[in-house]
């Protein structure tokens, strides 16, 4: 299992329920391609965070980097339904940084790998 973690901050003028919605579509079209696992949006509650925390945390599971690669893929696409529903979320977002994170001690032990 591998989670990628977005923190976010919409844009001032954006509705929070929009992009919600927005981010509902989309995580749903890629669960449904079979390119996420699972996915949540959560949202700061009475404000209680340091500063290096943003208002959502968008939190996207995947089984393997294979599906990581995947939903990229995705992403990649030429299709008008791929691009509508990924800039409905996008246009709606200030700010982001993200991260991908895995369970930990896990059986691979990747820091200790390398190909050369």
């Amino acid at each position: 299992m591998n989670l990628y973690h977005c923190q976010i901050d919409i844009h001032n003028d954006a509705k929070a329920l929009a992009f919600a919605e927005a981010v509902d579509l989309w995580m749903e079209y890629l669960k449904g391609r079979k390119a996420i696992k699972s996915w949540r949006l959560l949202r700061r509650k009475l404000n209680l965070a340091s500063d290096d925390h943003r208002d959502f945390l968008l939190e996207i599971e995947f089984e393997n980097m294979g599906q990581l690669d995947q939903a990229f893929r995705v992403l990649g696409e030429h299709d008008e339904k791929v691009a509508r529903l990924y800039s409905n979320v996008r246009v709606l977002i200030a700010h982001s940084s993200i991260g991908l994170y895995r369970p930990y001690p896990d059986p691979e032990r990747a820091e200790r790998m390398a190909l050369i």
